[in-house]
């Protein structure tokens, strides 16, 4: 395996693993929009349920950006793959400062909660965690999308046998 593909490999598979998170928010959305005050505040904030994430998952996330970085200098003469690369770095930094404008706030009000009366207006705390860890995901679909085709545009084609 050439060191490119190794790199190729591991941007990859780092991206996989934050779009894996994200995945599991989009995908837990309908059901939790359902809850209850007590119940959702209960899970979210006081339980912390998504305590790894923000630990693990910001390692994903954080070394898929870095190692994507260099993967577009390592595809930089590689015509097309370069640009595809490039676009999927970019839905990968996007995604992470969408997380950090959006869903870090709500991170900081929410610990306000273990010590403070839950607002009245507790839904719209809600609303924007929830839906901007749904748009997260979309844009790490995005991302990874991009990655993977850089791949495929470099991918031999195959001759039809007759």
């Amino acid at each position: 395996m050439t060191f490119i593909r190794a790199w190729r490999f591991i941007t990859f598979m780092l991206a996989s693993f934050s779009l894996s998170l994200s995945m599991t928010h989009l995908l837990e959305l309908p059901q939790r929009m359902q809850f209850d005050q007590q119940l959702w505040v209960k899970v979210t904030v006081f339980e912390n349920v998504y305590k790894l994430f923000g630990s693990v998952g910001a390692a994903f996330e954080i070394t898929a950006i870095l190692t994507g970085i260099v993967l577009v200098f390592l595809v930089g003469k590689r015509g097309s793959s370069f640009y595809w690369t490039l676009g999927g770095v970019i839905f990968l930094v996007l995604a992470f400062v969408s997380w950090i404008i959006f869903v870090a706030p709500m991170n900081a009000e929410f610990a306000k909660w273990l010590t403070n009366p839950i607002p009245a207006d507790w839904m719209r705390y809600r609303d924007q965690w929830e839906y901007a860890h749904a748009i997260n995901a979309l844009i790490k679909i995005i991302g990874l999308s991009l990655l993977v085709i850089s791949v495929l545009v470099e991918t031999p084609k195959m001759e039809k046998l007759d």
